[in-house]
């Protein structure tokens, strides 16, 4: 099975790691182009640095509680209230100690409310906090021209005006809000079957079916397609809808290394050779699920190898196209279309139009009896509400407008777009010393932060500077790894992303921020070294490692 692997070059430069995948006379078949994706393992002084900064948080975490309980911290709120001390507790006192003492600090970087449309700008309604975060009150003054890095707006579609905006007016006039019954009853509209089989065309499959919700698209799906006797095999980094839909299901999970083809084909092997637990008896049915672009590492999937696994081992293949439709691929048709890769070869096709489409729900797509067994057998078709007219209808505007149906290449410039701003802004976060994480080629592009006390002041001082970022901790991510997460528009100007990356490099300069990030810059060097030609090299300055 060798032939399935991907040859990887390895350059190891202060921990650092860079998978590129080769074209050879045994893997040309699998890979028309160079794959490169770039991870690094956290510095072990960062490490060390960051632990002890959880350390020292825990610490204080318990005198508060002290204080808390002899009522002499002003906040009250974290204490239990007086007329429930003899009910039964919800929870344990040490289950919420990481809420009330470490996430407290920073939930001001969380649920900010905005009050505009959340394309490439947004306006935020600004908050106060007057007891450490618990609760916030409204200052009546709205933060206007914000920079938004932090909607899944890849193509642009989240908007107010043009066709798309139109259309949907157009269609609520006509078939009101909502329609208030199943598709199964009276909720099934002629605009829902034209969409479903304007979806099945983009795709280039047999049949598709829409959901009015993307996190039930997998999770209500998942179960109708696997159950007792199952196995599923399940990369370790997908996302919380995936693992929920295989708890659901009843099946034996089993997950494999993220995007490590060598784990997944020793589950494979093991699987066939010993079968089910106890009986040994032949799996019923394996199913690998796998995401387009895993949204928190911003990587793409190794689909040509996965597919071939999957052909050699006679497995079945669910890719969730949450992050990957319209953002991927040179016709905007996802990591298929990215890699050049046959539709067919995906035995269910799952994805939302929640991101690129500027829209709300998601979608299930393959082969005709797959979608017919769906429509009778999944919770999330038979027992859940329509999708509501107007979204509908945003959705088959701009799906056409990708397909160039509208008769313009918009769709196709934005396609283009999105792909030229997402190379630009990785490549300039690496020239100036940033960890970046993932693919070149993915609009997700996560920053490491590492320590926690920079989660907060990081997003504290974009949001000052007009830029709206999404940072993530622990226990989104690993607690080493806290990061920040930036989904890239077509709707960015180059202006735009000049201006963030300027933004960038003068906090992380500034020793007085606190929010220093470029732990390495010799390491920016090797990978700019590696992804572009060496013309494209340069020195960068030596940054500090802490602030």
């Amino acid at each position: 099975m060798s032939m399935f692997f991907m040859m990887l070059q390895y350059s190891r430069f202060s921990g650092f790691l860079v998978a590129q995948v080769h074209s050879d006379s045994h893997h040309g078949s699998l890979y028309s182009r160079p794959f490169i994706e770039s991870f690094e393992e956290t510095p072990m002084l960062v490490a060390v640095l960051t632990y002890m900064g959880y350390g020292i948080l825990t610490i204080f975490g318990y005198l508060r509680d002290f204080l808390r309980h002899w009522k002499i911290e002003r906040c009250h709120i974290a204490r239990e209230r007086e007329v429930q001390k003899d009910f039964v507790p919800l929870y344990q006192d040490f289950e919420n100690f990481y809420t009330r003492n470490l996430y407290m600090r920073i939930r001001d970087n969380w649920n900010r409310p905005i009050c505009s449309v959340p394309g490439a700008k947004m306006d935020l309604m600004e908050r106060a906090s007057h007891d450490y975060n618990w609760t916030f009150e409204y200052t009546g003054r709205v933060v206007q021209d914000v920079i938004n890095l932090g909607s899944y707006n890849y193509l642009g579609f989240a908007e107010n005006t043009g066709p798309c905006a139109d259309s949907a007016a157009e269609v609520t006039m006509k078939y009101g809000v909502g329609v208030a019954s199943t598709r199964q009853e009276t909720g099934n509209l002629d605009r829902h079957e034209e969409m479903e089989k304007l979806v099945a065309k983009f795709l280039g499959v047999e049949s598709a079916m829409a959901f009015g919700m993307g996190f039930a698209t997998n999770s209500m799906n998942i179960p109708a397609l696997a159950g007792k006797g199952c196995l599923i095999l399940s990369d370790e980094l997908n996302h919380a809808s995936l693992v929920l839909g295989a708890r659901l299901s009843g099946s034996i999970i089993r997950v494999f290394k993220h995007n490590n083809m060598q784990s997944l084909e020793k589950l494979l092997r093991e699987a066939i050779v010993h079968g089910q637990p106890r009986t040994h008896r032949p799996w019923k049915k394996i199913l690998i699920v796998v995401e387009g672009i895993y949204s928190m590492e911003g990587s793409i999937v190794h689909l040509p190898e996965v597919i071939a696994l999957k052909k050699h081992y006679r497995a079945y293949l669910y890719l969730d196209e949450a992050h990957s439709i319209g953002a991927l691929g040179p016709r905007g048709r996802g990591v298929v279309d990215y890699f050049g890769l046959d539709p067919c070869d995906v035995d269910v096709m799952m994805g939302t139009f929640t991101k690129s489409f500027g829209a709300a729900g998601g979608y299930i797509a393959g082969k005709r009896e797959l979608i017919e067994y769906l429509r009778s057998h999944s919770h999330s078709a038979v027992y859940a509400t329509s999708m509501s007219p107007p979204v509908v209808e945003q959705i088959i505007t701009s799906m056409k407008c990708i397909m160039g149906e509208d008769g313009t290449a918009i769709g196709r410039e934005r396609v283009r777009q999105l792909a030229e701003n997402t190379v630009y802004f990785r490549k300039r976060l690496r020239e100036m010393g940033f960890i970046i994480y993932g693919n070149n080629d993915s609009p997700v592009i996560p920053m490491m932060l590492y320590m926690p006390a920079k989660i907060g002041a990081f997003g504290r001082e974009m949001l000052k500077r007009n830029i709206g970022v999404v940072v993530v901790g622990f226990p989104a991510t690993p607690i080493i790894e806290s990061r920040a997460r930036f989904c890239i528009s077509a709707a960015h100007t180059k202006d735009m992303l000049n201006r963030v990356n300027n933004y960038f490099d003068y906090l992380n300069c500034n020793k007085l921020s606190g929010v220093s990030a470029k732990y390495n810059s010799r390491v920016s060097w090797l990978i700019t070294r590696l992804v572009h030609p060496p013309s494209f090299c340069q020195s960068f300055p030596v940054c500090s490692l802490l602030a």
